[in-house]
C-alpha cells in the first residue's frame, strides 16, 4: 500500500514538472493587407485558454504546450490554425476570407453561418456602406441584397421608406419588414406625427422610424427573407425580418476612432418648363417679367455634415463601446432638413469565470425636422411644389415695393407660401435592453432578456393669416368680435411611446459525437406597446400674428380645437427551435411558435406558426475547382398583425357635448393574416472561393387577407369602415441570384464584382367578385378618380384607367370604347391593363478594388418591368392650364390638344419606371507606416464619393424611384407620383481617424 502511494505521487509530480518545462509564454504580431490589426481572438484549440490582440496588433498568451495549435480569428477575415512547435514568438498576417458562405449572421435567437443555414438569408457587413450618407439604415441595403426592393418615398431628408422583402404579402399597409435591434423587435408604427390636410393643401407623413440609428454604429444588418428564418418570429415575419446589431468593445487597449464628413448636394436630373420667352410663344398669358425660375423660387444647394466619435476598450471579462454622433442636413428644397444627435453604450461583462454574463446596450437619439408644405394629396390649389411648377413665368415674385405679387386665392406665390409656413418636428428616442446569460452546466444556457423602446415627439406647425388661399378651413368668423373674418392656423401634435420587451430563453447545445450535433431553444416572450397622442389646432388669427404655435390658443375661440387618443397592444408567445447536424453535411431544424395578440377577435386571438428546412453539404470545404456546393428547402407559416389597433372592436368617437359617433365596425370574427411559403435554394463557392453565389425559388401565399371595408359592405351593422378577412389568396412567387467573384486577389491589388437579380410576380386568386380601389388621384376636376385596382386574376394594384390613342384633328383626345373603337370621353369604358406599379425585376451591381493604400468601390441598382402614374401631369400640364396662365412642360406646350380639352385620368399619364441608377462611387486612401506611430495614430483615411451621380430612364417626372402615398379607404397605393420632393445628387469628403 505505501509502494503504491509513492508511486503515484511519482507519477503526479513527473506529470506536473513535465507540464511546467513544455509549457510556455506565447508572444506576437497579428496584422492584415493594412497593417496591425487590433480585436483579434487567439484561442487555444481544445482549450477555454484565450486572449485578444491590443491596439497594436500584438498579443501574449501564457502557459502554452509546445505541442498546442493557435486557432486566429477576426469577422471577416479567414480563419487560420498555427502549430506553436515550441516557438515562442508568432507572427501571422490574417487574409480576406474569400467565401462569403463564412459569414456569421444573426438570425433569430442565435447567429449561424451562411454554410450552414438552411433558409435565404443574407448579411451585410459595416465595411459594406462604409462611406455611405444614409440618413435611415434600410436605405443601405439598396441593390445590395438580392430580393430586397428600398424606395425612398421622397427625396426630402428623413421621408419614410418603402422596403420589400419578396414583394408584398398583403393588399394594405404593413408590408415592411419586422426590425430587430440588437435582440429587441421594434414597434414598426410611426415615431412622429403626420399632418392632416388642411385647406386642400394636403396631408402629409411621419419621418421615418429607423431615422434613430447612426449607420456608424451599426456592425452588421441581417436580412431573413424565408419562413425557415423568419417564422420563430410567428406573427411578425411575414414581410421577412431584417437583424441589425450595433458595434461593440473589441480590443483590450482604449482605440478612438473619430469620422467626419461634408456632403453637398443638388437636385438630380434636369425638369423642363417653360421659360417666359417659350410659355408666350406657346399661347400663355404675358405678365412682362422674365425674372422667374420655379428652382430659383424654391430650391437650394443642400449640405450635410457628420461627425462622431466612438471610444472601446475591453479586458478579458468585459468590453464596453461608447459612441456621440452629431449631422446636420439642408435639404435641397428650402426649410426642409434634420438635424439628428446620437449615442450609445455597448457593455458586456463576464463573471465567476463565464459563467454568467450581462450585456447592455444603450442607443440614443434627438432629431429635430423641419419640413414645409409637401404633400401627398393637395387639391386644385396646390402645395408648395405645386405652386412653384403653374406659376407664370412672366409674372414677377415680388412687386416693385417689395411685397409679394398677388394674382388670386386659388392661384398662389410659392415663395410667399414658402415664408408663411412653419413646420418643426423634434424627437427624442431611447432604445435600451439587459441581457442576462447564465450557463447551466456544458449543454444548457438560460437567458433573459429586458428592452425597452421610448420616444417622445412633437410637431408643431403654422400657416401665417397673411397668406390668403381660398378655403373654408382657413376664412372663419370670429363672431364674438362682429363676425371680422380672420385667417391662418397652427397646430401642434404630439405622440408618446413606451414599448417593453420581455424575453426568456432556454438552449441546449451539444455534440454527441464527430456525426451529431443538437441545438435548441425554447422560449417565452411578452411584448406591450403603448401609445398615446393629443392634438390642438387653433383657427383664425390677426394679420400681425406670427408666432401662432406659441399662443395657439390666441385665435378665435370658438375654433379651437383639441383632440387625444390611447391605446395598448400586448403579444404573448410561446416558442421552440431545434436543429441537428449529422455527419457535419445534412442540417435539419424545424420551429413553432404560438402568438397570442389583443389586436385579433376574441375567438381568434392565438395563432401558430410552425416551420421546417433543411440543407445538405454536397460538396464541403473542398480545394480546387468546387468548393462548396449545398442545396436547402424550407417551409412555414408566418403571420402579420400590421393592421390597426382595435380593428376587431366597436370604436366611437364622443364629440363636443358628448355625442358619440362609430367609426369602425366591431368584427369579433376577425383572424390571422397568415402566409405559408416553401422554397429551395443552393449556396456555392467555386474556383478556390473566388466565386460564390447562390440561387433561390420560392413561392408564398397569403390568406385571410385584413382590409378595411367601405361602408355600403358592412351592412347590416354601423354605416362606418370595418376590418374584415377577405376571401381569396395573394401568391408571390420568384427567383433570385446573388453571385461575388474575386478576380484579383494578392497582397498589394484585389478587385471583386458582385451582382444580384430578383424576378417576381404576384396575382390575386379565388378573390371573386370583390374589387378594392386604390391608387386616388388629385388636382383640379380629377375628385373621386383613381389608376388603380385590386381584383381577382390580376397582380397587386393592377392599372385601371382609360386607354389614350391621342388626338383627333380638333384637339380633343381619343379613348379606347368598350369595342375596342376610337371614342371621345363619354363613350369610353375604363380597362383592367396589363401594367403593374411593381418591378417586376430589381437589380443590383458593385465592384470593389483595392491597390496597397488606396481603394474604391463602385455600386449600381434598378428596377425594370413596371409603371408609374404622373399624378403630377395629370393635375397640372395640360393646355387649358397653360391658357389659363400656368405653366407647363415644353411638350404640353406643343402638343395639338385644345384648351377645352379636360385632363382625364388615362394612359396618357402612364409611364415606364424603368432605371438604373448609379447609387454610390467612392475613393478612399489609407494612411500607414512608421510616420503613422510617431504621431499616435493607428489609422487613417480620406475618402470622396459621389452618390445618385446619373440615372437611365426614360421617366418624365423628377424621378422614377419615388412612391407616394395615395391611399384610398385604407387600401395603399403603389408606384403614383404626385408633386413629390425631388433627388439629389451628392458630392462628399471625409475622414477616419483612429487612435
Amino acid at each position: 500500500m505505501k509502494n503504491s502511494l509513492q508511486k503515484g505521487l511519482m507519477v503526479f509530480i513527473t506529470m506536473l514538472c513535465t507540464s511546467l518545462i513544455y509549457s510556455q509564454d506565447i508572444s506576437g504580431l497579428v496584422t492584415d493587407a493594412s497593417g496591425p490589426l487590433p480585436g483579434v481572438s487567439i484561442l487555444v484549440k481544445g482549450t477555454k485558454t484565450e486572449t485578444q490582440t491590443d491596439f497594436d496588433g500584438r498579443f501574449t498568451i501564457k502557459n502554452v504546450g509546445s505541442d498546442a495549435v493557435l486557432v486566429f480569428t477576426y469577422i471577416g477575415l479567414k480563419t487560420q490554425e498555427v502549430s506553436v512547435g515550441g516557438k515562442s514568438t508568432i507572427n501571422v498576417k490574417m487574409a480576406q476570407d474569400q467565401s462569403q458562405l463564412n459569414e456569421v449572421i444573426v438570425v433569430g435567437y442565435g447567429s449561424v453561418k451562411k454554410k450552414d443555414a438552411t433558409g435565404a438569408v443574407d448579411m451585410l457587413s459595416s465595411k459594406q456602406f462604409d462611406n455611405i450618407s444614409a440618413t435611415s439604415p434600410s436605405e443601405l441595403l439598396r441593390g445590395k441584397v438580392s430580393g430586397v426592393q428600398v424606395t425612398q418615398t421622397s427625396g426630402e431628408p428623413g421621408a419614410g421608406v418603402s422596403v420589400r422583402i419578396r414583394g408584398n404579402s398583403s393588399i394594405r399597409s404593413g408590408n415592411n419588414p419586422l426590425y430587430v435591434v440588437d435582440g429587441v423587435p421594434l414597434d414598426g408604427g410611426d415615431v412622429s406625427s403626420g399632418g392632416s390636410d388642411v385647406a386642400g393643401l394636403g396631408s402629409s407623413s411621419a419621418r421615418n422610424p429607423l431615422n434613430f440609428i447612426n449607420q456608424n454604429d451599426i456592425e452588421s444588418i441581417s436580412v431573413l427573407k424565408d419562413a425557415s428564418s423568419t417564422a420563430i418570429y410567428g406573427s411578425r415575419g411575414a414581410n421577412g425580418v431584417i437583424v441589425i446589431t450595433t458595434k461593440k468593445g473589441k480590443t483590450k487597449v482604449p482605440t478612438l476612432t473619430f469620422n467626419s464628413s461634408m456632403r453637398f448636394s443638388t437636385m438630380s436630373g434636369d425638369f423642363r418648363l417653360l421659360n417666359g420667352d417659350e410659355f408666350v410663344a406657346a399661347g400663355g398669358p404675358d405678365k412682362g417679367s422674365r425674372s422667374y425660375n420655379w428652382e430659383d423660387a424654391i430650391l437650394r444647394s443642400g449640405f450635410t455634415s457628420n461627425n462622431d466619435v466612438s471610444i472601446s476598450s475591453g479586458s478579458d471579462s468585459s468590453n464596453t463601446r461608447l459612441s456621440l454622433g452629431a449631422s446636420s442636413t439642408d435639404g435641397i428644397v428650402k426649410n426642409t432638413g434634420i438635424d439628428k444627435y446620437t449615442a450609445s453604450f455597448a457593455n458586456s461583462n463576464d463573471f465567476f469565470g463565464g459563467v454568467l454574463k450581462i450585456d447592455t446596450n444603450l442607443l440614443y437619439a434627438g432629431l429635430k425636422d423641419q419640413t414645409t408644405l409637401i404633400s401627398n394629396d393637395a387639391g386644385y390649389i396646390g402645395n408648395l411644389i405645386g405652386t412653384a411648377l403653374y406659376w407664370n413665368p412672366t409674372l414677377p415674385i415680388y412687386q416693385p415695393d417689395g411685397s409679394y405679387t398677388f394674382v388670386a386665392e386659388d392661384y398662389l406665390n410659392p415663395v410667399q407660401l414658402l415664408n408663411s409656413y412653419d413646420d418643426h418636428t423634434a424627437t427624442n428616442k431611447v432604445l435600451g435592453s439587459v441581457a442576462a446569460t447564465l450557463k447551466l452546466g456544458s449543454h444548457f444556457k438560460y437567458k433573459f432578456l429586458f428592452g425597452v423602446e421610448s420616444s417622445s415627439s412633437t410637431r408643431k406647425r403654422q400657416l401665417l393669416p397673411t397668406m390668403l388661399i381660398n378655403s373654408t378651413d382657413l376664412i372663419k368668423n370670429d363672431n364674438a368680435n362682429g363676425g371680422v373674418k380672420k385667417r391662418g392656423f397652427a397646430e401642434i401634435s404630439g405622440i408618446n411611446k413606451f414599448n417593453k420587451t420581455i424575453e426568456h430563453t432556454l438552449t441546449y447545445d451539444n455534440n454527441f459525437s464527430d456525426n451529431v450535433s443538437l441545438n435548441a431553444l425554447g422560449g417565452f416572450s411578452y411584448y406591450s406597446y403603448d401609445t398615446e397622442g393629443s392634438n390642438a389646432r387653433g383657427y383664425g388669427y390677426l394679420p400681425e400674428q406670427t408666432l401662432l404655435v406659441d399662443n395657439i390658443q390666441g385665435g378665435i375661440a370658438q375654433e379651437f380645437r383639441t383632440t387625444s387618443f390611447k391605446n395598448r397592444i400586448e403579444l404573448q408567445s410561446y416558442f421552440a427551435k431545434a436543429e441537428v447536424t449529422l455527419y457535419k453535411n445534412l442540417i435539419i431544424n424545424g420551429s413553432i411558435r404560438a402568438d397570442g395578440s389583443t389586436k385579433l377577435g376574441e375567438d381568434n386571438k392565438w395563432g401558430y406558426f410552425p416551420a421546417v428546412g433543411a440543407a445538405y453539404k454536397i460538396v464541403n470545404n473542398k480545394e480546387g475547382i468546387l468548393n462548396d456546393i449545398k442545396v436547402r428547402g424550407n417551409w412555414g407559416i408566418t403571420g402579420n398583425q400590421e393592421f390597426p389597433v382595435n380593428s376587431a372592436v366597436s370604436k366611437s368617437i364622443y364629440g363636443n357635448g358628448g355625442s358619440a359617433q362609430t367609426v369602425s365596425g366591431a368584427n369579433n370574427e376577425l383572424r390571422w393574416e397568415t402566409t405559408t411559403s416553401y422554397g429551395i435554394g443552393t449556396d456555392f463557392t467555386f474556383f478556390n472561393n473566388r466565386l460564390t453565389g447562390s440561387v433561390d425559388y420560392y413561392k408564398r401565399d397569403t390568406e385571410d387577407l385584413i382590409a378595411p371595408v367601405p361602408q355600403a359592405s358592412t351592412q347590416p351593422g354601423p354605416a362606418s369602415n370595418r376590418s374584415v378577412n377577405l376571401p381569396g389568396n395573394l401568391i408571390n412567387d420568384g427567383i433570385e441570384v446573388s453571385l461575388n467573384y474575386k478576380i484579383i486577389d494578392s497582397d498589394d491589388m484585389s478587385w471583386s464584382v458582385a451582382a444580384n437579380a430578383a424576378f417576381l410576380k404576384n396575382k390575386m386568386t379565388n378573390f371573386g367578385s370583390v374589387s378594392l380601389l386604390a391608387g386616388g388621384i388629385n388636382g383640379q376636376g380629377l375628385s373621386g378618380a383613381n389608376a388603380e385596382i385590386i381584383q381577382d386574376g390580376y397582380p397587386l394594384y393592377t392599372y385601371f384607367l382609360y386607354e389614350f390613342r391621342g388626338y383627333d384633328a380638333t384637339g380633343n383626345s381619343i379613348y379606347a370604347a368598350a369595342d375596342g373603337s376610337d371614342t371621345g370621353l363619354g363613350n369610353a369604358d375604363k380597362k383592367l391593363l396589363d401594367k403593374q406599379p411593381l418591378p417586376k425585376i430589381n437589380l443590383g451591381f458593385s465592384t470593389s478594388f483595392t491597390y496597397k493604400s488606396l481603394d474604391a468601390g463602385m455600386s449600381f441598382y434598378g428596377a425594370f418591368g413596371h409603371y408609374l402614374y404622373n399624378n403630377t401631369a395629370n393635375a397640372y400640364f395640360f393646355k387649358s392650364a397653360l391658357y389659363g396662365g400656368r405653366n407647363v412642360t415644353p411638350e404640353v406646350g406643343s402638343s395639338p390638344q385644345n384648351g377645352s380639352d379636360p385632363n382625364s385620368p388615362s394612359t396618357k399619364y402612364l409611364e415606364s419606371g424603368d432605371f438604373l441608377r448609379l447609387g454610390n462611387l467612392t475613393v478612399g486612401y489609407t494612411f500607414k507606416g512608421a510616420y503613422m506611430d510617431k504621431i499616435k495614430l493607428s489609422s487613417a483615411r480620406l475618402f470622396v464619393s459621389g452618390e445618385n451621380l446619373f440615372v437611365i430612364t426614360n421617366y418624365s417626372g423628377f424621378d422614377p424611384e419615388v412612391d407616394t402615398n395615395k391611399a384610398l379607404n385604407g387600401v395603399p397605393s403603389a408606384g403614383m407620383d404626385y408633386l413629390s420632393y425631388p433627388k439629389d445628387k451628392s458630392f462628399s469628403v471625409g475622414v477616419s481617424v483612429t487612435f
